[in-house]
């Protein structure tokens, strides 16, 4: 055993179950989400779904903002000043500004037991990330080599995923009016990665069916290290997603997996029906 507790923190967009973040003894910081005026914390005061039905039936997409400093002063001080150690692996820093928040909040806290990551990574890639954090943390490893993994980890993170909707990318300007509707008529759906921590179009299928197969096609010629399990993600589409695991299960050969409800901040453009795939390639 550890002589000093080892805290894992990370925020509310790694989209970790509370049961699962209770198994891995992960302290989530929520971030901030706003409709027209009213203000929840995500997975706190506003569940993903009561989320997706603001969104499908709200006139302006929702606004979510990161977590200031001093919020993470407020959840990182207790731990430091029991003496704990802290090791914050945040959503990336190209798709938020919450990791440099923490890293503010390093510098006031003046704390060297307080150990910042930016994961590169978010929803169930993050959620995989931690997942290894928290083995390792189990394993009896310090902080910093918690840290110096899961740095490794983030530059061999695949993520993709698919979006059943080109709605929500359209009213925030992510896509043109044609575009959009052109793509809706031929019901196709687009396939994002993330890419040195930046979400980036990878292709397009006709239908979530198409979508499943072509993401395991991309993910056949980058093959997972099975060592690290593998996680899936899904808004609010459960039954979507059973059905990309079993597809997905024979070719992969994989035996673990995490399963993550899509919340606020990714889901604002993905809407509800997405689905993604995360893994730690060889």
């Amino acid at each position: 055993m550890n002589a000093i507790a080892i805290r894992i923190f990370a925020d509310s967009t790694c989209d970790l179950s509370p049961e699962d973040q209770e198994r891995l003894d992960i302290i989530t910081v929520p971030l901030i989400v706003d409709f027209s005026g009213t203000s929840y914390l995500d997975g706190i005061e506003i569940t993903n779904e009561q989320f997706y039905e603001k969104l499908e039936n709200c006139a302006e997409l929702p606004t979510t903002s990161q977590i200031s400093p001093q919020r993470f002063i407020n959840a990182f001080k207790k731990y430091l000043d029991a003496g704990d150690e802290i090791v914050g692996i945040f959503i990336s820093s190209e798709i938020s500004g919450t990791y440099n928040s923490a890293c503010i909040a390093k510098k006031m806290l003046e704390s060297e037991n307080l150990h910042i990551v930016d994961s590169r990574s978010a929803t169930m890639s993050l959620a995989l990330i931690l997942s290894e954090a928290a083995k390792r943390r189990e394993e009896g490893f310090s902080a910093k080599e918690i840290v110096e993994h899961v740095t490794m980890l983030s530059k061999k993170v695949r993520f993709f995923a698919a979006i059943n909707t080109l709605k929500y990318l359209r009213k925030g300007g992510r896509i043109s009016v044609t575009s959009a509707i052109v793509g809706e008529l031929l019901g196709m759906k687009p396939i994002v990665s993330i890419n040195n921590g930046a979400i980036h179009s990878v292709g397009k299928a006709k239908g979530l069916p198409e979508a499943i197969k072509e993401i395991l096609q991309k993910v056949m010629a980058d093959l997972p290290d099975l060592r690290y399990g593998v996680a899936f993600a899904h808004s609010c589409s459960l039954e979507l997603v059973e059905k990309a695991i079993e597809l997905m299960k024979g070719p992969l050969q994989f035996v673990d997996w995490l399963t993550c409800n899509i919340g606020s901040v990714i889901g604002t453009y993905v809407g509800r029906g997405g689905i993604g795939f995360a893994y730690i390639a060889q």
